[in-house]
């Protein structure tokens, strides 16, 4: 029993999900609305017991953690600080769907899979077990492939749902076929018995395809160039509250499996795999940031900077110190606050250009969809500049914070020139981010002029989202004390 309450915020997922869908049978599409609602609430009260139990887990000073289920789960300072920035996530993106299901015959689905694919996330940042993992990430994944295509009708939604779910395949199955390599070199899937038999794989020319294979894998869902074939155009053809989820919430999934099986259970291959990371940081934020100056469309301007912010954070696989772990594992949430929030303001714009039935009605995120922004929707225009320039690294945000501890740390490691990469890519992302917010405050607005006002969905998660993102970047303290010790657990110290 007492391992069963160790996993009440799961609990609360699911048993949220499973009355959303029987409550959904009997509600008519006009009264749905309140399953938004009790999504909504689900969500806040899983936030509210993961935080008490992170308490727990780090109060007076040191640090436990619990091993259940015959060890294939662990409770620990890493898998609460993950499940904190999925349970953020699922809150922005579940208080925004109250608008975009609005009178949706759907709706119960919608909700069904956005908790059951959070679940699946919490799981994966439990998993003490290469099993285990991959099931997880199966539910995720599954549930992230229905979402991708939700809007039936829309056929860059299906094409983007279509690309996720072909490429998502083949990586679940390079995925697997890692896993079972290190399995039949080790004789074990549990991750901590891995971790203690390091000759094992030291000794194996195995381990070094098992490393190839996992980084495949794990990179597909990290968005790491070169498996990102698949992000610009699900990110872009998605209903914008998915794509957040997807940018801000499944992709921080890939680096917790990541963390788990690279830093824990390969710690003795780490030559091999810290120099594929250090070479995949450069690339994905190098080609990421460069690509999305050419972009027209915001929904997929962003999906490119995601590959770049999916590229500071394998930095901390790089560089490998404590204190760059608490940067990366920092970075993961001021990313899931500043992502989330950019897709649902565009989201906001699409749904206003969707009803106007003005502008370019093909890609309703267009640039030019932008224009006058700050006076038509001033609340939209104002979030939207915030998150921006927090992903830029402006201070007092929580990107500066985040990128101040990473990029320092880098350099303390020695690693100048990996930090100054960084930098300079930070500084070409500014270009194409000060671009959208000169279109919605210095260009007059196209077609209809009058203010519109934002629904109150888009309103809400849009200030839980920058007041996430500015708590970070004003009061840092608390959030780097709690990802240095999500840091312990992967390097003690």
């Amino acid at each position: 029993m007492q391992e069963i309450m160790y996993l009440a915020p799961e609990l609360v997922l699911v048993a949220t999900g499973l009355v959303v869908l029987l409550a959904g049978v009997f509600l008519s599409p006009q009264s749905k609305n309140i399953l938004g609602y009790l999504a909504t609430l689900g969500t806040l009260t899983a936030i509210v017991l993961t935080v008490k139990s992170f308490g727990l887990l780090t109060m007076q000073g040191y640090q436990v953690g619990y091993a259940i289920f015959s060890e294939t789960l662990s409770i620990d300072a890493l898998s609460q600080f993950f499940k904190l920035v999925f349970l953020a996530v699922a809150l922005i993106v579940s208080i925004a769907a109250i608008k975009y299901t609005e009178n949706s015959k759907h709706t119960e689905e919608f909700y069904a899979l956005v908790l059951f694919a959070t679940f699946g996330m919490m799981i994966v940042a439990s998993a003490n077990d290469l099993i285990v993992l991959f099931c997880a990430f199966e539910l995720a994944s599954l549930a992230t492939f229905a979402l991708a295509g939700f809007e039936k009708q829309n056929a860059k939604s299906l094409e983007g749902a279509m690309k996720y779910f072909i490429i998502g395949s083949v990586s679940a199955a390079l995925m697997l076929f890692g896993l079972s390599f290190v399995y039949g070199a080790t004789g074990t899937t549990s991750i901590p018995l891995i971790a203690k038999n390091p000759a094992l794989l030291i000794e194996n020319p195995i381990g070094i395809v098992a490393i190839v294979l996992l980084t495949a894998g794990f990179g597909f869902k990290m968005a790491l160039v070169p498996f990102h074939m698949w992000a610009p155009d699900t990110y872009q053809g998605s209903p914008s509250v998915v794509s957040a989820l997807l940018a801000a919430g499944s992709k921080k999934m890939g680096f917790v499996a990541a963390f788990r099986v690279f830093i824990i259970a390969l710690a003795a291959l780490q030559p091999d795999w810290q120099f594929i990371f250090t070479l995949l940081a450069v690339v994905t934020m190098t080609f990421g940031n460069v690509v999305a100056v050419a972009q027209t469309s915001v929904k997929r301007m962003l999906a490119y900077s995601s590959l770049a912010q999916a590229g500071y954070i394998a930095m901390a696989f790089a560089v490998m110190t404590p204190v760059a772990l608490a940067g990366g594992i920092m970075y993961t949430l001021a990313h899931a606050f500043m992502k989330a929030g950019a897709f649902i303001a565009a989201g906001a714009v699409v749904w206003m250009v969707s009803s106007e039935k003005t502008g370019n009605l093909d890609t309703p995120d267009h640039l030019d969809s932008f224009r006058g922004l700050g006076k038509r929707m001033p609340l939209a225009a104002l979030c939207m500049t915030v998150f921006v320039f927090a992903l830029a690294g402006i201070p007092p945000t929580a990107g500066f914070m985040a990128k101040f501890v990473l990029f320092s740390s880098t350099i303390q490691a020695g690693m100048t020139w990996l930090a100054v990469i960084a930098i300079l890519n930070s500084a070409l992302s500014l270009f194409y981010y000060a671009r959208l917010v000169k279109y919605m405050y210095f260009m007059p607005p196209e077609g209809k002029k009058e203010k519109v006002s934002i629904p109150f969905p888009y309103a809400a998660a849009l200030m839980v989202a920058v007041s996430g993102v500015l708590a970070m970047g004003l009061w840092p303290e608390p959030f780097v004390e709690l990802a240095m010790k999500a840091a312990m657990v992967l390097l003690p110290f």
